[in-house]
């Protein structure tokens, strides 16, 4: 599903217009129309009451007063505040404004700050509010008069459609310029938007839905977008049936270099569930002082004892032992509980060179990567790094803050910089590619905020490219079953469940995936 970004829906929109003679007249119909449908399932059945039309004067206040039209030709009591003059309003939403005269909607102006003081008390009799005040070419924090509006519909307290994306709201980072109105719902036109889908913005919006406004489905094709939604359907296709003779010598042999004293249990999970993602065979490479304790805890995942003059961490004298140990396999996973050790990181930096097999990155292996990312260039085969937003801050030379408030450029700078495939995690996780295409993933939940998670999941990527998944699928389908898995447990408890319950819970994500038909578009409500 593509997710577009304001100047991609802006040139969309140019396009049709010009190119396909569409008028633009026609898409504000459209909008409005379409958006007035969503608003009476979605808010308007919850019971009858007046409806106030929060405008602004261009082409999102525009929409607004289409909806105010087909709402009163339903004979609901509806009502325009328009935070400017009439005679500011141009264009289309300038024509759409004049036909409300007839519908009998009252259109209250309020240019400034006086003028709002004195028109709180109707507004607070407003049972529902419509948001068609600024849209998505939103690009500097909201001030004056119009912040205050905005703070007060939130006080409010009433249920809100925001018009395409709330006010307020950022729609290529998802970040609130200022202040944001807290919507219910909203009703985006053609295509979902970043803010719609990544946090914090997604919190803002509520349930989404996709209004068709007639954009031609070619255009998407010709735009250059590149930010993408995982959906169930993509993943199934990924997964596939397994041939019925199919043997453990045929869905890959994976290696995993992990643990240290005091994180075996990484190592432990990181190895497990690459087989729970259905890998063949799994080798655990370990510090060979810890690999009694890990030979208990892996009972399927074989072990290989590596050399650590009993310190419990893997030197750099293992590495020829390491090399030997990756013949005959077709990926490997680094850095779970490894350790940020001088010897160790000298380690790191000869297999991440010197090895030619697909390979993951995780946790300390990104830690000892820290000022030398240039290592990764050296790199034939695909690499995949799978840093949380500390770990990203850190091989990127920013603060943690910088990363969340726009991570898909972080993730893609960073992708396209070292040419790997870039996972940065938690909430709405991104994955980057070295192209440029970014996919966001609508699974998981609060409950996954728990130790662990990310061995899950560096287990589950590695295992799935072991299988011959490519590393762009291995990381959609990655992402998406270990939050799938997540959501599974949360139908029966909200949180407390431990990454290994979402490791085990791994086969009954994929085969939900299996089994069910895809869903619509926002199958995950976004």
């Amino acid at each position: 599903m593509y997710i577009v970004t304001a100047t991609q829906m802006q040139e969309m929109d140019r396009r049709t217009i010009q190119e396909f003679g569409i008028p633009g007249r026609v898409l504000m119909e459209n909008a409005g129309r379409g958006a007035t449908r969503f608003f009476l399932k979605r808010l308007y059945s919850r019971g009858p009451g007046r409806v106030g039309v929060l405008a602004g004067r261009g082409n999102n206040g525009g929409d607004g007063f289409v909806m105010a039209r087909y709402l009163a030709q339903r004979r609901i009591d509806v009502k325009v505040f328009l935070l400017a003059k009439s005679s500011t309003v141009q264009d289309d939403a300038a024509a759409n404004l004049q036909l409300l005269a007839a519908s009998n909607v009252p259109v209250i102006e309020i240019p400034d700050e006086h003028a709002f003081a004195a028109q709180l008390g109707d507004m607070q009799l407003q049972k529902y509010w419509i948001d068609a005040l600024l849209g998505t070419g939103l690009n500097a924090d909201v001030k004056g008069y119009y912040r205050q509006v905005i703070d007060f519909i939130n006080t409010c307290d009433r249920p809100v459609m925001a018009v395409d994306i709330p006010s307020g709201l950022h729609t290529d980072t998802g970040q609130p310029c200022g202040t944001c109105i807290q919507a219910s719902a909203t009703a985006t036109f053609a295509f979902a938007k970043i803010g719609h889908v990544i946090y914090p913005g997604a919190q803002y919006c509520g349930h989404v839905d996709i209004i068709d406004i007639g954009i031609p489905p070619a255009m998407v094709e010709t735009a250059a977008v590149q930010q993408h939604l995982i959906q169930a359907g993509s993943i199934q296709t990924i997964l596939g049936d397994r041939a019925a003779d199919i043997h453990k010598g045929n869905t890959g042999h994976l290696l995993v270099l992990a643990g240290s004293t005091g994180k075996t249990g990484a190592a432990t999970m990181s190895a497990t569930s690459a087989l729970r993602a259905g890998a063949g065979l799994v080798t655990l490479g370990v510090p060979e002082s810890l690999n009694p304790i890990l030979e208990s805890h892996c009972i399927e995942t074989m072990t290989i004892p590596l050399p650590d003059q009993g310190t419990g961490l893997l030197l750099e004298e293992a590495f020829d032992t390491i090399v030997h140990s990756a013949e005959a396999k077709q990926a490997l996973a680094l850095g779970p509980g490894l350790g940020i050790a001088s010897h160790t990181r000298n380690l790191v930096s000869r297999i991440i060179r010197e090895i030619d097999l697909p390979m993951v990155i995780d946790a300390d292996g990104l830690n000892n990567l820290v000022g030398h990312t240039g290592w990764l260039k050296a790199r034939k085969n695909t690499t995949v790094l799978t840093p949380h937003p500390g770990e990203m801050a850190r091989l990127a030379g920013l603060s943690t803050m910088q990363i969340q408030q726009d991570r898909l450029t972080a993730a893609r700078n960073l992708a396209q910089a070292t040419q790997t495939y870039v996972v940065l995690k938690g909430a709405r996780t991104v994955i980057a590619e070295p192209n440029g295409r970014v996919w966001i993933n609508p699974s998981g939940n609060p409950g996954m905020a728990t130790g662990g998670m990310g061995d899950v999941l560096t287990g589950l990527i590695s295992g799935l490219i072991a299988q011959g998944c490519p590393a762009s699928e291995a990381c959609q389908a990655g992402v998406y079953l270990h939050g799938l898995a997540a959501d599974i447990l949360a139908q029966t408890t909200s949180r407390g469940y431990l990454a290994t319950d979402v490791m085990n819970t791994i086969p009954h994500a994929i085969q939900r995936v299996l089994n069910d038909p895809p869903s619509g578009p926002l199958e995950y409500h976004l």
